[in-house]
């Protein structure tokens, strides 16, 4: 469903709107991906080999992680939402992962562990995720909290469970033991398809199914309505409530995805994996072009932030930029990339109230 600004932007008559600021408004909404076009250009010139085939596909992995969790929040914060607790979801389905290939489901009664396959460990822990961000949107829908309370609540449960199932400690070998059949956990971390490991081939797969869900099914043009009118949208007979629960399981599932990789990649499982990660994401969506006020963004702009994300940090690190200095210039470019998304509405504003006056203008009768 398109919001009133961007219908008020293609009925816009020549000339009502200034040239500069179409040009303007044009950059702004190009602004990712020529960040992506400079952050690449500029390490290319000062790091060597950053665009070496090794260095591309190692650092398109890394991105990946950030990717699964940015895709999975951009519908939450079309609807004018935000989920701070997928960084905890990722840790504790990656524990869930590592706690089932490592002690297994221990049956007492009958003094027994039964250790399942990875065919089984895989969906448990998407389940998981899924009800997790399930559960988040009941609460924000069924008591009216605020999503930025509800989430911050439920990343310290997480993060705490996370803790709980090993007493704060690591479940290493998650390669598993092929006396009890639960091996080739490992594989989804390592393994290739084509020359590309299966992160990246992962991560484009959701992407294009995650787009298509946003620019052809009803549901995708009922998340933009939300965002952009949720009154409106629920007088016109779309089911707010089961919409905005279904944006956050999706939130939680995408956090298990990225959850299950990152320990298949490091064959281990920490409590803390995931932290901070959901403050990447957010800022992959917002320099990707969702209004954190909701009712705008793309998918494919969220995917090309997630870039500029990856490029800057692996670009930085391969600097030898001290990592204190990362987080700086991370902050700054979250705090950077409102500023254009606060500018960019008021300029979509500004056109829609032009675009009014010009037409009632022309529609106007002639003066006798």
């Amino acid at each position: 469903m398109k919001s009133t600004n961007s219908v008020a932007l293609e009925t816009l008559p020549a000339k009502a709107f200034s040239s500069r600021e179409s040009i303007l408004l044009l950059l702004l909404k190009l602004r990712t991906f020529i960040a992506l076009i400079l952050i690449v250009g500029f390490f290319a010139i000062t790091v060597p080999d950053f665009l070496a085939t090794g260095s591309l596909v190692i650092m398109v992995k890394h991105i990946a992680i950030n990717a699964f969790l940015a895709l999975g929040i951009t519908f939450v914060i079309i609807t004018a939402g935000i989920d701070l607790s997928i960084g905890a979801t990722l840790g504790l389905c990656g524990m869930i992962a590592g706690w089932l290939i490592t002690k297994g489901i221990v049956l007492p009664m009958f003094g027994i562990a039964i250790f399942p396959s990875v065919w089984v460990i895989v969906p448990v822990v998407l389940i998981i995720g899924a009800l997790i961000g399930a559960g988040n949107g009941w609460i924000i829908t069924r008591y009216n909290v605020a999503p930025f309370i509800c989430t911050l609540g439920t990343l310290y449960i997480l993060r705490g469970a996370a803790m709980l199932t090993s007493g704060g400690e690591t479940f290493p070998g998650l390669q598993g033991n092929p006396l009890l059949g639960n091996t080739g956990f490992d594989r989804i971390g390592a393994g290739t398809f084509l020359g590309l490991p299966y992160a990246i081939w992962m991560m484009v797969v959701l992407a294009l199914v995650i787009g298509y869900v946003a620019r052809r099914l009803p549901f995708g043009r009922q998340v933009y309505a939300i965002g952009d009118n949720e009154r409106a949208a629920e007088l016109s007979g779309v089911k707010t409530r089961q919409v905005k629960i279904l944006v956050y399981t999706l939130s939680g599932f995408c956090a298990a995805i990225a959850g299950i990789v990152v320990s298949s990649q490091l064959v281990a499982s920490h409590p803390a994996n995931g932290t901070a990660f959901e403050m990447n994401a957010i800022a992959a969506v917002v320099l990707g072009g969702t209004s954190l006020a909701g009712g705008r963004g793309t998918i494919v702009g969220t995917l090309i932030g997630a870039f500029v994300i990856g490029f800057l940090a692996d670009g930085l690190i391969m600097m030898g930029v001290s990592e204190f200095w990362q987080m700086v210039i991370k902050g700054i470019v979250i705090i950077i990339a409102v500023i254009i998304d606060q500018t960019q509405s008021r300029m979509q504003q500004k056109a829609a109230v032009v675009a009014q006056k010009a037409l009632i203008k022309e529609g106007a009768p002639a003066k006798p």
